[in-house]
C-alpha cells in the first residue's frame, strides 16, 4: 500500500516465514515482491527446464504423501507413480526421481510419530498487531506428551544443521505449535518441551535433522518475531531517502533471485547445482514456498489465535 511517498505494510499483510526470510535475506526482495508486487521475467536458475521439472516434481511429492496420509493406499499410490514413471517422454529424469523419493519415504520415513496425523494444516496467530501464518506439511500429536512438526525438503543436498537452525522456517513453526495448536492437544495449551520439529531429506532418507523445543526457545522466537514484524511494518517510518528498502549486503544471494537485473546485481542466472551449497541452499526453494503462502484459504485454518 502507497501512502504519499513511501510504500506501507497493508494492517491485513499477512506474514509467514518464507515474506520474512525474504525481508531477512534482503530487505528490498521483500519490498518489491511483497508490496509493490512487482513480476520480473528473470530465470531463477539454469538449466531452466531442470529448475522447473525439480520444483514440479517436489510438489508432486508433496500430493504423494498428503495422500498417503489421508488414507490412500500405499500400493496405488505407488501405481501411480510408475504409471507417471512410464509416461515420461520429456526425458528429465526428475519422474524418476519422484519415483526414488517415494521408494525412499515408504522404506525410511519419520518413524514413532505420534497416532494424531494432521498434514496440510495451517495454524495462525497475531504477532505485533499482524498475522502471522505456518503451513504444516505434518504435525503428529499425542495429547499431553509430544507434538512433532514433519516437513519434507526434495532439494538434491542435505544443508548443515546451522543453516536450518538459522531459518525461519524453523523459528516459525516451532513457535506457532505452541502459540496456536491447542486445539491439536484436545484444548489444553502445548508445551514447548514436547515440542520438535523433523526435516526429512528426500535425498537423503537416512539422515533427517531434528530440533527440539524448549520455553526459553520459545520465548526468544516470541520476542524475535515481533521485533522482526515491527522492524518491516516501521521501515518506512525510518525515513527512506530513495523509498527503497536496502539491498542485501551479500551478493551471493542475488544468483537466485529474480530481481537481479533490476537491483543491477547481474543478469545471468546461477547454475542449478550451486543452490545445494552450504550458503546457497535454499535461495531458489523459498519461490515455491511464496507462491503457497499467498494462497491460504482463510475458510480451511484450522485455528486461528488472533
Amino acid at each position: 500500500m502507497r501512502r504519499g511517498e513511501v510504500w506501507w505494510v497493508n494492517p491485513d499483510f499477512q506474514f509467514s516465514q518464507a515474506n520474512l526470510q525474504d525481508y531477512v535475506d534482503c530487505p528490498r526482495r521483500f519490498q518489491l515482491r511483497y508490496l509493490l508486487q512487482l513480476a520480473w521475467p528473470a530465470v531463477e536458475a539454469e538449466p531452466a527446464g531442470e529448475f522447473e521439472a525439480h520444483i514440479a516434481q517436489g510438489e508432486a511429492f508433496h500430493r504423494l504423501i498428503h495422500q498417503h496420509l489421508l488414507g490412500l493406499p500405499a500400493e496405488r499410490l505407488s501405481r501411480m507413480v510408475a504409471a507417471s514413471a512410464a509416461d515420461d517422454v520429456e526425458g528429465t529424469g526428475e519422474t524418476g526421481r519422484l519415483s526414488d523419493w517415494w521408494a525412499d519415504y515408504l522404506r525410511a520415513g519419520p518413524a514413532d510419530l505420534p497416532p494424531l496425523r494432521h498434514p496440510e494444516i495451517t495454524l495462525s496467530a497475531a504477532v505485533s498487531g499482524h498475522r502471522l501464518l505456518a503451513k504444516y506439511d505434518l504435525i503428529a500429536v499425542e495429547p499431553g506428551r509430544r507434538a512433532v512438526i514433519v516437513d519434507w525438503k526434495t532439494s538434491r543436498n542435505r544443508p548443515q544443521r546451522a543453516w536450518l537452525t538459522a531459518r525461519l522456517q524453523t523459528r516459525v513453526y516451532r513457535y506457532l505449535l505452541v502459540r496456536a495448536g491447542a486445539h491439536l492437544n484436545g484444548g489444553r495449551p502445548i508445551d514447548p518441551e514436547t515440542v520438535a520439529m523433523t526435516y526429512w531429506f528426500a535425498n537423503h532418507p537416512d539422515d533427517p535433522e531434528t530440533f527440539p523445543y524448549d520455553a526459553v526457545q520459545h520465548r526468544a522466537d516470541g520476542e524475535y518475531l515481533a521485533a522482526l514484524i515491527a522492524e518491516i511494518v516501521l521501515e518506512p517510518i525510518a525515513g527512506l531517502a530513495d523509498d527503497d528498502f536496502p539491498l542485501t549486503g551479500d551478493e551471493g544471494r542475488c544468483r537466485f533471485c529474480p530481481y537481479r537485473s533490476l537491483c543491477d546485481r547481474g543478469v545471468e542466472a546461477a547454475p542449478l547445482g550451486l543452490d545445494e551449497g552450504a550458503d546457497d541452499m535454499g535461495w531458489a526453494e523459498p519461490e515455491a514456498e511464496a507462491a503457497l503462502d499467498t494462497a491460504f484459504d482463510f475458510d480451511q485454518i484450522a485455528e486461528i489465535a488472533f
